[in-house]
Order: C-alpha cells, then structure tokens, then sequence
C-alpha cells in the first residue's frame, strides 16, 4: 500500500509542477472527443492517438423505444415479395460496440496555417436475434457478426481567421476531406429465419468505410477567461458521389464545451453535442435481408449528447509536453429513424504530444 502510495505521489508531482515557460496549459486544447480544434506554430509536429469506444443496446422509433417483438410483428419488410423474404422484419440487432484506434498527425505550415491527417483502425461488433420465419415471435436462435479494418483517412488544413496575437483564443476554419481508404464491402455468417447460415454483405452500420470522397469543413472558435475556457465548433460531412449502389447521410454537427482549470496541468470539462445524420441516399443490391439494418431508411436522425472530460498536461520530467485526456458522454436526446440501435454511452482516451 505504501510503495503504491509513493508511486501515485511521484506521478502527481510530474503533472503538478509550474506551468511551461512558454504558457501551454491543458485547456489549451479542446477536450479529446473534439477534432481539429487548434492550430500549430509555423514548424511545429504534433503526434496522437485515441481510442474510442461506443455501446449501443435497444431499439428506437423516433423517441419512442422498441422491443424486438414489437419490431417482427409491426414493421414492414422493405424487400417482401423478394425470394425466400418474409412479409415483416425477422431478425432485430439487440447491441453493438465499436471500437476504434484513431492516429493523427498535425504540422504547423506557418502560424496561419496547420496541415493534418487521420487514419484509424476499426472493429464493430453486433448481436442478433433470429425469429422464425413466417410471422410470430418464436425465437429461432441468435447469432454475431463482426468486421474489423482500416477506415477512411482525413487529410486537410486549419486556416487561423484571428490575429494570432493571443495564445488561448483561436478562431480556425477547416478545410478536410475524406479519402474512401475503409471497405465497404465487409461480409460474414449469419442465422436466417429458414435455419440456413448463408455468408452475406453486411448491412450499413456494419461496414467500416463510407465508399466516398467526403468534404468535411468545419469553424472552431475558443477563448479563455481566468480558469475558464469555452469552445464552440460546428463541422459538416458531405458526401461526393456514391458507391456500391448508395452513399451514406449528411452529417451536421454543433458542439460547445466549457472547462474549469483549477492548475495549469489539469482542466475539467463538460460538453454538449448536437448532431443530425441523414438517411442512405441510394441501396447496395447486394445489401437484402429482414433486418432493420439493411434498410436504407432506418438510417440516421437526431441526437443530444452530454459529455464530462478531464484533460492532463505533463510538465516535468518524462511526462513533460505529453497530454493526456479522457472524456465520456450519454446520449440526452435520441429522435432516430428507426427502428434503429441506441446509442447508451460512448468513451474516448488519448495522447498528444508537440515537438
């Protein structure tokens, strides 16, 4: 117990020493679950890494939560009259986790201008139940599909739009675009109403990339006043072209957040986020099953969410210049185009490092 006490000490002490002689404190930066809220100085690196991880469990109609037996007895199956399909949805996703190792780069071009890339590796997960075919609620038996690789990577730029004469307050717009790097393609086994276990193309939430060149842009905005920083920053996708048949929703996006730094190495957070995803434009035709997931107009819809973040900032020592960040969120509103799953909590922790 002592040598555990001695140990947490010593730690502390690295992170609670005076601030950098150069001002940088942990609010400097957004909290970890937003992107490309800072720029750099004119010849500066900075290295990250993140990791985020999503769980979803239930179903939604608008505001309104769904069983899975309600779902196979009320809601229509779009590809009825299709071979071997049955007139209602038989198979009802129950929870999915993703899981995703984010790396990025950032490089100050001038003071004005920070060039950055992302990339990230993925792995989804999802749970099924299986009823039989026909009509009724007699649960055939359950199964789990899974797809893992590398996403979609983002390259692009920040722009400054202030003078760059304060340290704490930046106003940066965001010029990125997406590069279709991830599969949409991904396949895997799965229990049919028949009894039969087919391998087929997995429905839209499954599939890691969007199969298009998207346009991300974005405008952040933040300040400090004493121990208090404040941030806002509004970002959009939009999707260029199609593929495979289909492209994914819009996405529009507003976040703000507020955080207290009661030391120049650690700032607490809270944020909110509001976001609106559009539904599939188009269909994958090899995409054809009795699942809400393979239905393009069970896609996307509108969310608050509520997030509380911790960032760290290392002064001293082997953790000098090294930040540290965690943040975790629920969501407080859900209005989804459903039957849809979840979203019941989500949890970011990563590492930044400027040389």
């Amino acid at each position: 117990m002592k040598l555990k006490s001695l140990s947490a000490a010593l730690i502390a002490a690295t992170f609670c020493a005076s601030a950098h002689a150069d001002g940088n404190t942990a609010s400097d930066h957004a909290p970890i679950g937003v992107m490309a809220d800072h720029r750099h100085k004119k010849g500066e690196f900075m290295l990250s890494y993140r990791y985020m991880w999503m769980q979803m469990s239930g179903s939604r109609i608008g505001t309104n939560s769904v069983t899975p037996e309600e779902i196979v007895t009320t809601v229509p199956n779009r590809f009825a009259g299709t071979p071997g399909q049955p007139p209602t949805l038989r198979v009802v996703p129950t929870d999915m986790t993703m899981q995703m190792h984010m790396f990025g780069g950032m490089y100050g071009l001038t003071d004005r201008v920070t060039l950055l890339a992302m990339t990230a590796y993925v792995r989804n997960e999802m749970d099924h139940i299986t009823f039989q075919g026909g009509m009724g609620t007699d649960v055939l038996g359950t199964f789990t599909t899974s797809s893992d690789g590398i996403g979609d990577t983002m390259v692009g730029a920040l722009l400054g739009l202030d003078n760059g004469q304060k340290a704490h307050r930046q106003i940066n717009a965001g010029f990125v675009v997406s590069i279709p790097t991830g599969s949409n393609t991904f396949e895997d086994d799965v229990l049919a109403p028949n009894g039969m276990t087919p391998t087929l193309r997995l429905p839209y939430p499954m599939q890691i990339g969007s199969g298009t060149f998207d346009l991300k842009p974005s405008l952040t905005a933040r300040d400090r006043f004493g121990d208090i920083s404040l941030g806002a920053q509004i970002t959009g996708t939009f999707r260029l072209g199609s593929d495979e048949g289909y492209s994914r929703g819009d996405i529009g996006e507003l976040t703000a957040w507020a955080a207290y730094e009661p030391r120049p190495w650690v700032s607490l957070s809270t944020r909110l986020t509001g976001r609106t995803v559009g539904r599939i434009d188009g269909i994958d035709p090899l995409i054809v099953a009795p699942v809400q997931t393979a239905d393009p107009d069970f896609q996307g819809g509108e969310t608050l969410e509520i997030l509380f973040g911790v960032n760290l900032l290392g002064q001293e020592g082997y953790v000098r210049g090294h930040r540290l960040a965690f943040e975790v969120g629920v969501p407080i509103v859900r209005d989804l185009n459903g039957p849809q799953l979840e979203t019941d909590v989500m949890f970011s922790i990563g590492w930044q490092k400027a040389f």
